[in-house]
């Protein structure tokens, strides 16, 4: 899952190289981080959190064609 995410975002953000995804599982559910530069933080959240909307929708449809249990990406700033 962390493949997909970084295979959305690198090509959104000017500085793909400073992109990382960790993540934590827990009993019920993985929490995905994902990390971008700090000049890109706009680019991916994007206006009125559109673009962060659609990348959320993409992978929590991917985890569940997958059968993959609760997933939540969160976006650190």
């Amino acid at each position: 899952m962390d493949e997909l995410i970084l295979a959305i975002v690198r090509p959104i953000v000017g500085h793909p190289d400073d992109v990382r995804v960790e993540w934590n599982e827990e009993e019920t559910e993985t929490i995905y981080r994902l990390f971008v530069h700090p000049d890109d933080i706009g680019k991916v959240i994007g206006k009125k959190g559109r673009t962060a909307k659609a990348i959320r929708t993409v992978v929590y449809a991917a985890a569940g064609a997958h059968g993959h249990k609760k997933i939540h990406l969160e976006i650190a700033d």
